[in-house]
């Protein structure tokens, strides 16, 4: 299944029905009266975070979601239905924004957390709701009112407890593979890995979440390689596990280059709590993993953990480290992430006063 994590989208909420002009007309009745009913409130277009979801594929191939319109009111005083309402299915973590791709409406974080996009718009009232003891046989009715539309802006952001940084080569797909039952494509050339990979990894009786995203190299906040626009599938990240591969000749500067990217983008990564490692120390003689071990400890100034997917070697020490971080910044927090969307509640109980 193709990874699509951004996608644009047209929505429309249902017009209101009209209101009925309507004569009450039966035998022996001289004078009926109004009788014509409101019309039914249009559609609204709503969206919901689903389980189950980790792309935003679907929308690629539907664009357009519409709410049904409000049917007519009727006469002998019948109200027309309600039109049915549309709701966008999408993956926990997906952020909602207007045309601009820049003013955020609503961030999905949590599972079954819904919010209405657009409001169908109000039926009209019917000649009936217009009678008055001076004017008790007007004969006119209010139109619906018209749906909102709008075009906005889908975009996900996965949410994980842990991400995987580094440059290409770097081991990250294998520590992925290694230690959660993802299975991400591994091979030996730079950028095996198109798009982000999520894996749920266990450690004494714990588990948490780790997103690996595809490597970054010297300028990819401009663009360059596959740039940086994967970064944000790790901004919703407690930690940051930074992999430095030894086959890289300056594992200092391979390092520092990562980190310069990541300062590049902000979206405060920078700010959060970094794990380094050294990987693939396999492939090492003991002198030559020391004189590495010690020059990446003097560029990112903290004792980097020793590491080999192939092995074994630190795979533990390493996931524990992650899992110790975890712990405490989750402490407290009932969720993962504040849930900063309007509930869902029951709108209808003031649409009556917006009719005209």
């Amino acid at each position: 299944m193709k990874f699509l994590d951004e996608a644009k989208v047209y929505i429309r909420s249902g017009d209101g029905g009209a209101g009925a002009v309507s004569f009450r007309r039966e035998k022996f009745v001289e004078f009926g009266g109004p009788d014509g009913g409101d019309g039914g409130r249009g559609g609204d277009v709503w969206v919901e975070a689903v389980n189950g979801l980790n792309t935003l594929i679907d929308f690629r191939f539907q664009q357009h979601f519409k709410g049904s319109i409000g049917i007519h009111g009727m006469g002998r005083n019948r109200t027309g239905a309600n039109g049915d309402s549309v709701t966008l299915k999408v993956p926990v973590g997906t952020q909602i924004f207007e045309e601009d791709n820049e003013t955020l409406i609503v961030d999905m974080v949590k599972e079954g957390q819904k919010f209405r996009l657009a409001k169908g718009g109000n039926g009209g009232f019917g000649n009936t709701h217009f009678k008055s003891p001076t004017n008790q046989a007007p004969n006119w009715a209010n139109p619906g009112l018209e749906g909102e539309e709008k075009t906005i802006w889908l975009r996900l952001k996965l949410i994980a407890d842990a991400g995987l940084v580094g440059l290409p080569n770097a081991g990250k797909s294998t520590f992925l593979a290694s230690v959660t039952r993802a299975r991400p494509k591994i091979a030996n050339y730079p950028f095996t890995t198109l798009h982000p990979n999520l894996g749920v990894a266990a450690i004494d009786g714990r588990e948490f979440v780790l997103a690996d995203i595809p490597g970054l190299i010297e300028g990819a906040h401009e663009g360059i390689g596959l740039g940086d626009r994967f970064l944000g599938h790790v901004e919703r990240t407690r930690v940051l596990l930074h992999l430095v591969s030894s086959m890289e000749e300056k594992v200092g500067q391979s390092y520092k280059t990562v980190k310069a990217e990541l300062e590049a983008y902000g979206g405060g990564l920078t700010d959060k709590q970094e794990i380094v490692a050294l990987s693939q120390i396999d492939i090492l003689d003991e002198k030559e993993l020391k004189k590495k071990a010690k020059e990446l400890e003097k560029a990112c100034g903290q004792t980097p953990f020793l590491i080999s997917a192939a092995t074994g070697k630190g795979m533990t020490d390493v996931q524990r480290a992650l899992r110790d971080v975890i712990v405490e910044a989750s402490e407290g927090e009932d969720t993962a992430l504040p849930d900063r969307s309007v509930p869902q509640q029951d709108f209808d109980q003031d649409d009556e006063d917006d009719r005209y």
